[in-house]
């Protein structure tokens, strides 16, 4: 059940993805400017004091983390993280395959 519930989300994270892929293509044939809309820059959007309050416990914890890794993710497009993520959760919780001559009884 659980397995289904994240793949559920995976699929979604999937679909999100696909989503701003096409919105940033949209945006690029109205404007003939190729812009992508960082994953920061949806964060900020959302919600600020979230990102800010995740940026203080992270640099509080592990200062080195937030420039190596979770900056380097902010900056990434927001159609990549979320297909990046959606595929992962989608193959790590994928259901098993069937073991060819035993029985599951």
């Amino acid at each position: 059940m659980i397995r289904g519930f994240f793949r559920l989300v995976g699929l979604l994270l999937l679909a999100g993805g696909f989503f701003f892929l096409v919105y940033d293509g949209a945006r690029w044939v109205a404007d003939q400017s190729l812009r992508f809309t960082r994953f920061g820059e949806l964060w900020n959007d959302i919600h600020q004091a979230s990102q800010q309050a995740f940026r203080t416990w992270v640099e509080s914890h592990a200062p080195w983390l937030w420039n190596s890794v979770i900056r380097v993710v902010l900056e990434q497009p927001v159609f990549a993280v979320m297909g990046v993520l959606g595929i992962l959760l989608m193959l790590v919780f994928r259901r098993r395959k069937p073991l060819i001559g035993y029985s599951r009884d």
